[in-house]
């Protein structure tokens, strides 16, 4: 990897790793599917007027904001409501061995024993910090970072296999696509969206903004043109960053807790992925 994309690469961690604890910021105020959803529509809003309809990618785009924008950021923001940032960070690994198994069966990439070893160590990882008494009553929410963790690495392949389309294309219309969906299933499952767009407050706003622009129209498009010009394999990797950064960053920022069982879990996850 060229020094400059790798350079691209550590910022994009970087973001990601804040975004853990500006996602549990906005998270206090915002239903969270309500909160995807109002995340989708001012990407939308913003991008639409400045990019052109992608011919030919509109099927797999809807299937990308299907499984990126329907699945992966509820599953995610729910887990995030109910989890320490921190867990989370660290649950949202298992995207790398998830990555691995899919390549291995969509790309037929060879999976040897270390590999399947060293994966079996980060699902265990996971399974340990379940464990801990202070998750003992969330476990659903830690399945559901898991299954984050797993339709990210979904997306991940669907996103290699668009090939050649603009990241702020790809952003705007799977955009367009995933609002409508979300706010539905907003509607059925949460309450309280009127109340919490009449007293929005400025942390719940700046972290819409943080969510919607430094994230997704922004990291999401640099993304994009990493996978474009490498492996799956090359560029997952990096996220190994993210647990680091966003245990530091709950601690630091939230007063989350740092005990030596999250440091155990969180090093034999890091280890194995």
């Amino acid at each position: 990897m060229k020094p400059i994309d790798l350079a691209i690469a550590l910022a994009i961690m970087l973001m990601w790793g804040l975004n853990f604890v500006v996602a549990k910021i906005g998270l206090h105020h915002w239903p969270p599917i309500f909160f995807v959803t109002l995340r989708f529509a001012v990407v939308a809003a913003l991008l639409l007027p400045f990019v052109r309809l992608p011919r030919g990618r509109i099927v797999p785009i809807l299937g990308l904001a299907v499984v990126l924008g329907g699945l992966h950021f509820p599953l995610m923001f729910n887990a995030m409501s109910r989890i320490d940032a921190g867990t989370a960070a660290v649950v949202v690994q298992l995207q790398v061995p998830f990555a691995a198994l899919l390549s291995h069966f969509i790309f037929k990439d060879r999976i040897a024993w270390p590999s399947a070893l060293c994966m079996a160590m980060a699902f265990a990882g996971v399974l340990l910090i379940t464990g801990e008494p202070r998750l003992l009553d969330e476990w659903p929410a830690v399945l559901m970072a898991v299954g984050g963790a797993f339709t990210f690495a979904v997306a991940n392949v669907q996103m290699k296999k668009l090939g050649d389309v603009d990241g702020n294309t790809l952003n705007a219309w799977m955009a367009l696509f995933a609002t409508p969906a979300l706010l539905g299933i907003s509607l059925v499952l949460e309450s309280g969206q009127i109340d919490s767009l009449r007293n929005a407050t400025w942390p719940a706003l700046g972290s819409l903004f943080y969510q919607s622009v430094i994230m997704v129209i922004i990291s999401y498009a640099l993304w994009y043109r990493l996978l474009r010009k490498y492996s799956v394999g090359q560029v997952m990797p990096l996220t190994l960053t993210l647990p680091i950064l966003g245990v530091l960053s709950g601690v630091i920022l939230l007063d989350e807790p740092m005990n030596w069982q999250k440091a155990l879990v969180g090093l034999l996850t890091v280890a194995g992925v």
